[in-house]
């Protein structure tokens, strides 16, 4: 198993979609995605898988040092105009 360095400056990038559900992505943990029926829903679904992926990675000793701080950012919210 490789060990690597795990972020922990996270950005969260928001959509919504047409039919107003929310998408909110973490650009640093690949696959960590999810939909929200509102916008602050969808951020606190969003930490929560992000913060479930890092644990899992430490568990399993897929990283190189220990994390002491983690933090989180909304990046440009993005409105879907389809």
């Amino acid at each position: 198993m490789r060990s690597h360095q795990i972020p922990t400056d996270f950005k969260i990038e928001l959509e919504q979609e047409e039919d107003g559900r929310w998408i909110a992505e973490v650009l640093e943990l690949p696959g960590v995605l999810v939909y929200g029926a509102t916008e602050q829903e969808a951020i606190i679904k969003v930490q929560a898988l992000a913060l479930q992926v890092v644990a899992d990675q430490l568990e399993h000793g897929e990283s190189d040092s220990a994390i002491k701080t983690l933090s989180f950012s909304a990046a440009n919210l993005i409105t879907s105009v389809h």
